[in-house]
Formats: structure tokens, sequence, C-alpha cells
């Protein structure tokens, strides 16, 4: 985003109303969601754009981990976010002396809960300032700001210098980059010789048809609802690291480890008894709509509020979709080493 964009979106904020935010960052997919190119070329816009406006929403409905996780049986959904996290640093191999980044680390959830874990000191690279405040604020309020710091960079350019870093993950961040090969690349180039790379990707699987007018309509609808320039498929992704140099350790779609009675999107389906799934409920969406529509004409929440809302809830409902279809995986996982 220009100078000129970040101040408008900020004094719209400050002004309470954040409607034009609002259509700056819908503007990218009005077009039917065929327009894939301009957000891949504005992507910094939009994923700024897009945090800037939904971070809040996220926090309330979901927690500091924006992300989601396999399920096993008789687990809560807290305790699935924390294993789902630790595992990386399982991976990873992660210990106390690393140095590690965490890939778009949102409000800093997942760097916390694995600084913990681990003992390596983790840096959170993210490009939405609103968000890296947050991170930075709760780090210290946690006491892991020794453990825990953050960088604003674009993942695609990071001012760090060549194979400085022990180790790095990412969870689902990654879909946002325009180019995957080309980040890749920039991760290849921070990692020390033989260091090792965990991802959790957004990924179509081998049940999408592009023809399927149903599946179509799903993978725009997580595109629109999640500011994503595009979302590839599992080989693709592969083909990615391969290309950037890297050697594919393990690759799998980490939601088979989960308990197939419990899907991955049972929370946002409103399926379950949580937070999340009764907010989610056509009882809970009604109230919340209610509420929204209420704390915009007393000016508590900016005009604009019930907009993203609105997009998000349309966001979750393609996500239900394409998982009840079994077209989408939010939990496609590569490990890789750097040749």
């Amino acid at each position: 985003m220009d100078g000129e964009s970040k101040t408008s979106t900020r004094k719209a904020h400050a002004d309470g109303d954040i409607r034009s935010a609002v259509g700056t960052y819908r503007a990218y997919h009005d077009d039917g969601g065929g327009n894939v190119d301009a957000r891949k070329s504005n992507y910094q816009d939009m994923v700024r754009s897009y945090y800037d406006l939904v971070t809040d929403f996220y926090e309330k409905g979901w927690g500091d981990s924006f992300h989601f996780a396999p399920r096993a049986r008789g687990e809560d959904f807290a305790l699935s976010i924390q294993r789902h996290q630790h595992y990386l640093a399982l991976k990873l191999g992660l210990r106390p002396g690393m140095r590690v980044l965490d890939i778009g680390c949102g409000v800093g959830g997942p760097m916390r809960s694995i600084a913990r874990f681990s003992g390596a000191h983790i840096t959170g690279v993210n490009v939405n300032a609103y968000q890296l405040g947050k991170a930075a604020r709760y780090n210290a309020e946690q006491r892991l700001d020794a453990l825990c710091d953050v960088l604003e960079a674009d993942f695609m350019t990071i001012p760090r210098p060549d194979a400085s870093v022990d180790a790095i993950y990412a969870i689902e961040a990654t879909c946002h980059a325009p180019d995957k090969t080309a980040l890749l690349r920039e991760l290849h180039r921070l990692l020390k010789p033989g260091a090792r790379i965990a991802i959790y990707e957004w990924c179509l699987t081998d049940k999408h048809d592009p023809n399927d007018p149903a599946h179509l309509a799903a993978k725009r609808g997580i595109e629109e609802g999640n500011g994503l320039p595009d979302i590839a498929t599992i080989p693709e992704t592969a083909r990615a690291f391969e290309d950037a140099g890297f050697r594919v350790l393990e690759q799998e779609d980490r939601l088979a480890a989960g308990d197939p009675e419990v899907p991955w999107h049972n929370s946002l389906a409103g399926r379950e008894i949580s937070k999340v799934g009764l907010q989610r409920s056509a009882a809970g969406q009604t109230v919340v709509g209610a509420l929204i529509k209420t704390l915009e004409a007393t000016r508590i929440a900016p005009k604009g509020t019930r907009e993203v809302q609105e997009f998000l809830s349309k966001g979750a409902d393609a996500l239900v979709a394409a998982g009840d279809m079994g077209t989408f995986t939010p939990m496609a996982f590569f490990l890789a080493e750097k040749r």
C-alpha cells in the first residue's frame, strides 16, 4: 500500500467510518473473482487493507492464533490449536539458542506458544503494522519479549542477511504470496545450509474441479473472504519448494490427523457449542448482525463494520462449502530442507 492509501485507511478508522477502506479491499474481488493478476500485483495493498479491517473481528471470535487445526477425539478447539503449533516446533527441532522466523505472524499467538514450548528465539515477520503493534504489546505483557520480537516487512523481501536463520515456519500465511516460488526463494536465501522450513498452506485438493460452478464459487468466496490473490494445488506448492532450491522431506494433508467426526470447519459451520460455533449458528449470526447494526447507529462501532462482518461471513460460508465438498484444505503440510 502506498503512503496515501495507508493514510486514507488510518483516517477512515480515526473518523469512525471504514466504508472507504472496505471499498478499497472489495474492489479487488468485485470483478467476479477473476482478476487474479490485479490481486497479485497489488497484494501488499490488498493484504494490509484486509487485516486492518478484520484483525479485531478475528481476535474476538478466534483468539490470538488465526488458523485452523486437526482435532483429536475429545480434544477442545484451543488445545487442538496449540498442538498444531507444537507439531511444527517438533518437526523443525526447535531448541534454545536457535533464531527462527515466523512468516506472517499475525498478532503473535503461535509465536508465543512455540517460543514457550521450544525456548527458541522467534521473530515475527508481518506487513501489517496494526497487527505487529498488538503482537509486540502482547509479547511484553506475557513477559516473552526476550524470546519474541517483530519485524515489519514484506515477506517477499525480508531485510535480513543471507544464511542468517536457523529455521522458518509459516501457519496459513504464505497463501497471501503473489508468487510462491519467489517467496520460497527468499526464505531459502535466509536459511543456513541444511536448515529446515515447515509450512501449513491453504491448498486446493485433488477433488477440486475448476469446471464445477460450485467448486469455483467456493474458491472465489475463500479468496475474497480471506484476502488471497489465488489458491494453489498441493502439487503446485510442492513444485514451488523444489523450484526454489529446497528438498521436500515430508508432504501431507494434516486433515487426516484429526478425528473424522470433527471436521476442521465445524466451528465455522455452527455445528458445535464453542465461542465461534455459537456465533456462526443461524441464531448467532442474527444476534451479531443486529448488535453490529446497533453499535454502528450509536457510533460505538465505525460505519462499515457491518460490511466487514458480512464479507467475513460469506468467506466463512465458502470455507464450509469447500470443507463439505472436500475441495480445499487449510493445512497442507510441507517440511523441507535447504540444499
